[in-house]
């Protein structure tokens, strides 16, 4: 079995530690592939962030079914590219927010989400109503620290396991999402230090694709997720033209 991580900003060090996460988790035999685009932002901070990773991860996910791939992972926690990328792939695609609620939902009532800078909060939010999790969604917290910056300040760690501290306080929930791949590391520390179940979304998403794969399940292509139509692109996405 093939998986591919695509994190769909450019930081090769952030993707490293991506794949390294995620293969820590794949089955025995699966092949665990983590990239990134050629071209996008360094880091993935607000919606105009989003807008411009998304060439890129297509790019990545065309190449992925060239190549024969089986599924694969959409490693940042605004599921930038989503819905195209099931239209581009031949099994299945799964975001990490997407990945990590639904599995956050299994664990207790609800859980709080912790993410980096508070912009970044109404995006969660979106993403925890589009996929059903209002219920179990209790609430989204900042550590306000830059996603570049959780491997550059020494005190991140300290930082974003207080912020845990203070959502479980505040909410009442019984997990924590981590929400930014660039936490996909933390889940054992933080987790050891609060004594509540702490979810990385790299890591239940590489599962879930690699269950979906196992079950040879991908995403219906009846209707909205069929292949796109051939048309001509022009300018810059003139090599998008199908």
């Amino acid at each position: 079995m093939h998986i591919k991580i695509v994190n769909p900003n450019t930081t090769r060090a952030m993707t490293d530690k991506i794949g390294d996460c995620a293969r820590s988790v794949a089955g025995p035999g699966t092949l665990v592939e983590a990239v990134s685009p050629q071209m996008g932002p360094a880091s993935i901070e607000s919606h105009y962030d989003e807008a411009l990773s998304v060439p890129g991860l297509l790019e990545e996910i065309a190449r992925g079914e060239e190549a024969g791939v089986d599924g694969y992972v959409i490693a940042c926690f605004g599921d930038p590219g989503l819905d195209a990328a099931r239209e581009l792939a031949s099994g299945p695609v799964l975001g990490i927010a997407e990945a990590a609620m639904h599995t956050a939902s299994f664990l207790g009532r609800g859980f709080s989400v912790v993410t980096t800078l508070g912009r970044t909060r109404g995006r969660a939010w979106e993403l925890a109503e589009r996929y059903g999790m209002q219920r179990f969604c209790l609430g989204v917290h900042a550590c306000e620290i830059a996603v570049l910056d959780l491997d550059r300040d020494p005190d991140a760690v300290k930082v974003i396991t207080e912020a845990c501290r203070v959502a479980l306080d505040r909410d009442g929930s019984d997990a924590i999402v981590l929400g930014c791949a660039g936490m996909a590391d933390l889940c054992a520390v933080i987790s050891a230090e609060l004594g509540v179940p702490v979810v990385d979304g790299v890591a239940a998403a590489t599962l879930m694709v690699q269950s979906l794969v196992t079950l040879g399940l991908r995403t219906g292509a009846r209707g909205e997720f069929a292949a796109p139509l051939p048309k001509k692109y022009t300018g810059l996405l003139e090599g998008f033209g199908r």
